[in-house]
């Protein structure tokens, strides 16, 4: 058995490792290009989601390098989500590929059940060494969620942001290759002194929430690298989920650690009291949240034609009129053209700085009015 998986964000690294334990040969896809999304375009329904056609993109690429299982992740409610594999399934036996594929569904209510599903796709694995898999995969996934943050917050900080674009690469393929939980722990402290250590300039900076459809968010390639591109603009950026939290919420229900669900619902109540399928009602708690903790303004991501995120975005109208925070919303799609993202991009953050520096100038004169008016009491 060669299994092989979709790609997300650095997801392909902590499902290598975990397959690996599991004893499996493991086929990891290519770094999602053009190519990959060509595949996808060609042989998808043309109105489907961007994250289906790369997927399928994915899985054709991984099966042509000799894969012939495909695990994925399967899912319920209103978001096709739920449907990816059984569309991608059918597109592939169409097209002539013999392989069989794998859905990892979340558990009713034990966790236990989910190991149980693991362990059957392992080869000779005992229950014992299907935890011990899982436990180190989820240690590099930690780790990486660590070192993205960090890279994240000193990319709009550095003047070398070259540098800093370099360290982050060279820790996605450090940690990849690491054996063992000590060879992750030394990787990552250097990764942070080196980080540490990158000259910075005095410029002002900007902070930006980043919202929507979960595999938008995750996966740079599908958002035209909006991180990297706005750190290059002196914003630092702070996704509103990470991959820990959703494999917590979605797979392993929230058994892990404690979730920030019931938090994030009860931002989105007081303007959408219930789910809308995805991550529609997320997307809106996570802006109120963003709002609350001071943010300098939110961007909402999502493929094309996502109806929970176009909720969302209709009611994120009220939220950043009500809780003072400007928005905007981009779609993507095999369209979408980087020169025009990065203009939209640069025009936002613009606007960003000429509210913030009104607002600090509105902040003097408040004050100066209430020191004069002291005076004048005195």
């Amino acid at each position: 058995m060669k299994v092989t998986f979709p790609h997300m964000g650095f997801m392909h690294i902590v499902v290598k490792s975990l397959l690996e334990g599991l004893h499996r040969e493991v086929v990891v896809p290519p770094p999602i290009s053009q190519h990959t999304l060509a595949l996808g375009i060609k042989y998808a329904p043309e109105f489907t989601c961007l994250p289906l056609k790369i997927g399928l993109g994915n899985y054709i690429e991984a099966l042509e390098s000799g894969a012939d299982t495909i695990v994925m992740a399967g899912g319920w409610g209103p978001c096709r989500f739920g449907y990816y594999a059984q569309v991608q399934r059918d597109i592939l036996n169409d097209l002539g590929y013999d392989f069989q594929m794998v859905i990892l569904e979340a558990p009713d209510s034990k966790i236990s059940q989910l190991l149980d599903q693991l362990k059957r796709l392992g080869e000779k694995v005992s229950f014992l060494e299907a935890v011990q898999a899982v436990r180190f995969a989820w240690y590099k996934m930690a780790a990486l969620e660590k070192a993205e943050q960090r890279y994240l917050y000193t990319l709009p900080r550095t003047i070398d942001k070259d540098r800093a674009e370099q360290l982050w690469e060279q820790v996605l393929s450090h940690i990849d290759q690491a054996g063992s939980r000590k060879a992750i722990d030394d990787i990552l402290a250097q990764a942070m002194l080196s980080w540490e250590n990158l000259p910075r300039h005095h410029e002002p900076l900007l902070r930006i929430g980043l919202v929507g459809e979960v595999y938008t968010v995750l996966e740079p390639f599908s958002n035209q690298n909006i991180a990297r591109s706005l750190g290059r603009l002196n914003a630092e950026v702070t996704n509103s989920v990470q991959l820990t939290e959703w494999l917590n919420d979605n797979l392993f229900k929230g058994h892990l650690f404690k979730s920030r669900t019931t938090h994030i619902n009860a931002c989105a109540r007081p303007y959408l009291p219930c789910s809308v399928g995805g991550h529609g009602r997320e997307t809106v708690g996570a802006t109120v949240d963003f709002a609350q903790q001071g943010y300098d303004g939110v961007i909402q991501v999502g493929p094309l034609t996502c109806m929970p995120e176009i909720v969302a975005q209709t009611i994120l109208l009220r939220v950043s009129k009500e809780e003072h925070i400007p928005c905007m919303t981009i779609y993507f799609d095999e369209h979408s053209g980087t020169a025009g993202i990065q203009t939209r991009l640069e025009a936002f953050a613009d606007m960003l700085r000429r509210r913030k520096a009104l607002q600090a100038d509105y902040s003097d004169v408040q004050q100066g009015g209430n020191v004069c008016a002291v005076h004048a009491r005195g």
